[in-house]
């Protein structure tokens, strides 16, 4: 279990150094590495329905001005064209940066919410992160593979209507915090994304009916008082796998969270 974890104080300019190394480290990776990225984008949706999700456009969030989140909304509307259609075939990679690209005022990207070291912020293209939390948890829900995916280091909000297991997002900071998925099946898979009045939608999609389907829930949650006197909060997420005929075969791991609380553990109600 990752106890040691707690809040480090690093320097502006050891911070910029740490991102223009792991940046271009990424775009060397990206170039002239191994793998083969999906690229193509195909606007004839494949014919099988996997997964779908949505989750709200707009959350009354503490200390948060709404201004950020319907700012947010500019973002994902250009992020989602980068993303809608696209195909990954059996091989190939997904990777969030790579298809989405750098956020910049000139793509029309503008400031939207950014959760840095626990703190809240606008910066250009702010938000996106709701997008790659909805790919991830539809993700879980296929045969897919997630091969790189980051887990928030801070626990910003209480918990309000949630829906999901507290820590079943993706973090993603262009371009070297980024969500990965591979495709280790025999058939191509089909990502679909749009934005309703309300909502941020998505699909996965393939040509024929996966073998086995899948429950993700939350097996453990505790929360330890720290010896340097703030609260982390832990959780185990895994995933039942059933067959066609609904038994249950397999009881899978997939990862576990550590997150600082930035709230008060215990709420009166």
């Amino acid at each position: 279990m990752d106890r040691g974890i707690r809040p480090i104080k690093r320097s502006r300019i050891r911070i910029q150094l740490g991102r223009l190394f792991y940046t271009y480290k990424r775009y060397w990776n990206w170039y002239f590495g191994h793998k083969k990225y999906a690229r193509n984008i195909s606007r004839d949706l494949l014919p099988v329905v996997v997964f779908t999700h949505k989750t709200p456009l707009i959350r009354k969030l503490k200390d948060v001005d709404m201004w950020m989140q319907y700012n947010k909304i500019i973002n994902l509307k250009i992020a989602v064209q980068k993303l809608d259609g696209v195909i990954l075939s059996p091989g190939e990679v997904f990777s969030f940066w790579r298809l989405v690209g750098k956020p910049t005022r000139r793509k029309g990207y503008v400031d939207g919410m950014e959760l840095s070291h626990g703190k809240i912020k606008p910066g250009v293209g702010g938000g996106l992160c709701q997008l790659s939390n909805l790919i991830y948890w539809m993700t879980l829900h296929t045969p897919l593979s997630v091969t790189e995916r980051h887990r928030h280091s801070y626990d910003v909000f209480p918990d309000s209507d949630r829906t999901q297991p507290f820590g079943s997002g993706a973090t993603c900071v262009y371009n070297y915090i980024d969500l990965q998925v591979y495709n280790g099946t025999n058939q191509p898979y089909q990502l679909k994304v749009w934005l309703t009045d309300q909502y941020l939608v998505g699909e996965w999609r393939t040509t024929e009916r996966p073998p086995y389907t899948y429950k993700v829930y939350e097996k453990e949650h505790w929360i330890t008082h720290e010896w340097w006197g703030g609260y982390i909060r832990h959780n185990v997420i895994c995933r039942k796998v059933f067959n066609p005929d609904g038994d249950e075969i397999d009881d899978e791991y997939i990862t576990e969270n550590h997150a600082i609380m930035m709230y008060q553990p215990f709420l009166k109600e």
